[in-house]
């Protein structure tokens, strides 16, 4: 069968995917960068048809039967409309959602059987489009007036975040290249806002990944005092190093595991933020690909590593530091479960509520964050 340019790249590319282990929408970025002659028209279709297909790929694959490949499965999704089986009671529940069995169960368990329909059916949207503007070299104001041609507008609750309702070629954009904004959900930024720093303030980023939250905090210091952003991954603090440059940050230190400095920090920091790895169910909308991998032991070793994390950041903190422990999670285990293990077996007390975020339809993704200190 004779298959146009884009379908061939589109086939490709499944194919490749189904071979390797990076998240979706690393893979197609890498992918997108290799292969320079797909426009941008091009790209679009492939990514649309990709994210749709692995979003809708239980209920589709239910639908064909008989291990079906990916032309298989592209040819149904072509005319496919979801909501027509939603109430077609002879499918399995879990499967008219397009979600794994057993972690449909877990929210069933968690939110009761309607919100979990409504939870899954959220997450197998587009996510919406929103950037954190950097306010040490512009407003938000200013950023949604050059934006305006993609009807942004200022997000309700973080209070630097622009959502825009069109795409935009965000990373192209001059703005972004002189690090005037970063691409951040807007939870992930209410996130952020939960560590006060004050200039003169030493806080430490313990799983800080590429530095987005961090990235956020830093104005607070106004220059003064220090950020330190840990992680077990060197490629990705060189990332982070990136974006720091781009945004004019000069106060900061970016140690790998393992880095002698590490030492001399212990019981000296204001704040700690344990930005822990976990399911990633909150942000499922951006890397749909997550949720087939999802497995009970995944998540029991998951919540292990997480209190080991903890454990261990917990030692950097000063007595009547602060420490932030947050995740891009829906799952209770790894959330209020979580915060309450750490609270009776680390000598905590709570410090204001917990934030808490579920995904909606054109709004922020679901994220979890609870505040300590020692007594």
């Amino acid at each position: 069968m004779k298959h146009s340019f884009v379908e061939h790249h589109l086939f490709q590319l499944l194919r490749r995917f189904d071979n390797q282990h990076l998240p979706l929408d690393l893979f197609l970025s890498r992918y997108f960068r290799a292969y320079k002659a797909l426009g941008a028209q091009d790209r679009r279709t492939i990514a649309t048809a990709v994210y749709g297909m692995c979003r809708w790929q239980g209920l589709i694959d239910y639908l064909i039967e008989n291990e079906p490949s990916w032309q298989q499965r592209y040819a149904l999704f072509r005319g496919f409309r979801p909501e027509q089986y939603l109430y077609v009671n002879t499918i399995p529940l879990h499967i008219r959602v397009s979600f794994p069995q057993e972690l449909f169960s877990l929210l069933v368990k968690d939110y009761g059987e309607e919100k979990a329909i409504y939870l899954s059916q959220i997450c197998n949207t587009e996510a919406p489009t929103t950037i954190r503007i950097n306010p040490l070299k512009t407003t938000r104001e200013e950023m949604v007036g050059k934006l305006s041609e993609f009807e942004a507008f200022p997000t309700e609750k973080a209070t630097y975040g622009v959502q825009l309702k069109r795409r935009a070629p965000l990373v192209a954009m001059p703005e972004f290249k002189e690090g005037y904004f970063e691409i951040q959900d807007e939870a992930s930024q209410c996130v952020a806002e939960i560590v006060q720093a004050a200039p003169g303030d030493h806080m430490l980023d313990f799983c800080a990944g590429a530095g987005g939250k961090t990235l956020a905090i830093a104005p607070l210091l106004e220059g003064k005092g220090q950020l330190y952003l840990h992680d077990i991954r060197s490629f990705i603090l060189e990332q982070a190093k990136k974006r720091f440059k781009r945004a004019g940050i000069q106060n900061v230190q970016f140690l790998q595991a393992g880095h002698s400095h590490l030492s001399t920090l212990v019981g000296k920091m204001d704040w700690v933020l344990v930005d822990a790895p976990c399911s990633g169910t909150g942000t499922l909308r951006r890397n749909p690909d997550q949720k087939w991998k999802f497995t009970p032991a995944m998540l029991n070793r998951l919540i292990g590593e997480q209190r080991v994390i903890f454990e261990q950041a917990l030692a950097y903190l000063r007595p009547g530091g602060k420490i932030v422990y947050a995740t891009c999670s829906l799952l209770k285990a790894e959330n209020e479960l979580q915060a309450e293990h750490f609270l009776h077996h680390h000598n905590l007390e709570w410090i204001g509520e917990p934030f808490s975020s579920l995904p909606t339809y054109d709004g922020m993704d679901g994220f979890f964050a609870a505040t300590f200190r020692q007594r």
